[in-house]
């Protein structure tokens, strides 16, 4: 499975951005796409998943109400909707595939990941 993610950039607190991740190879295998964000100093951090087939989405609580994943099968791509974003929202986000359901927020059960894409949110 190969990911590449797409649509990162700059932009001003309380604006948006769609990151997107194009998936190809053995795609039938992923049955969780996520989305993780690595910010200078931090750990790797969740924040959204979604289930390939059902749609099913989870969020981290920073982004809950202002974050929307969401999927397309027919395309293979995963997208991350992010509104009314705010400066501590500036980090390089990965999109990462895993061949199984449950433990959506522990990043190492993820097995295949995207090269990154940053965004800068300026205050």
């Amino acid at each position: 499975v190969q990911l590449q993610a797409s649509g990162g950039g700059l932009v001003q607190a309380g604006g948006s951005l769609r990151l997107s991740c194009a998936t190809s190879g053995h795609t039938f295998d992923i049955y969780t796409m996520g989305w993780f964000r690595h910010a200078p100093g931090k750990e790797r951090e969740f924040v959204a998943a979604i289930t390939w087939g059902g749609g099913v989405d989870y969020y981290a609580e920073s982004v809950k109400g202002r974050f929307t994943i969401s999927r397309d099968n027919a395309k293979n791509t995963v997208w991350l909707q992010m509104n009314s974003l705010k400066p501590e929202d500036t980090a390089v986000y990965y999109c990462a595939a895993r061949t199984a359901w449950g433990a959506y927020e522990n990043k190492d059960a993820y097995g295949y990941w995207g090269q990154g894409t940053l965004v800068t949110v300026s205050s």
